[in-house]
């Protein structure tokens, strides 16, 4: 029913407005600083460590998925880390979803990784009853920490 495929160059703009519309969702679009153009550069330029999905029904994009190798240094092994997941309002319910997390287990399991992590926002109740549903358990005993921005620029350059 749903295709997924590897991102191409040409994916850029599409990468862009699921993440758009990703950030209206999540009530942070005045946050998202990226283009199509930095997209294209980010993901797709010489030496990018990040790859994207796009799933597909009937030839049209519907959502896509963007994830990157970690490693942990416990299990002596790579991760996958999905940084964004989106899929379309007017496609959820029907299995794309669940189709990119399953595509994205199986690159897991076939790049012999440890594990297959990502966030979810704490208020995003939908989201947290499907990966709970799927069989994925929070990590609550650890807090995520984060240097973005100048504050990233300012420790940087410290002292």
């Amino acid at each position: 029913m749903f295709t997924i495929r590897p991102a191409v160059r040409t994916d850029a703009a599409t990468i862009y407005q699921f993440i758009v519309d990703l950030a209206i969702y999540e009530k942070a679009e005045h946050e998202v600083v990226a283009t199509p153009d930095t997209i294209e550069r980010s993901i797709f330029g010489d030496g990018s460590k990040t790859q994207a999905l796009i799933c597909e029904l009937n030839g049209d994009a519907i959502g896509f998925a963007v994830f990157f190798y970690s490693y942990s240094t416990w299990l002596g092994k790579n991760g996958l880390y999905l940084e964004d997941l989106y899929v379309d309002p007017s496609q959820r319910g029907k299995g794309a979803g669940k189709a990119l997390l399953k595509h994205l287990a199986s690159i897991a399991v076939d790049n012999d990784c440890g594990r297959f992590e990502w966030s979810v926002l704490d208020w995003n109740t939908p989201a947290i009853d499907f990966y709970e549903s799927l069989g994925a358990k929070p990590k609550s005993e650890w807090i995520m920490y984060q240097l973005a921005g100048q504050q990233l620029i300012d420790f940087a350059n410290s002292d």
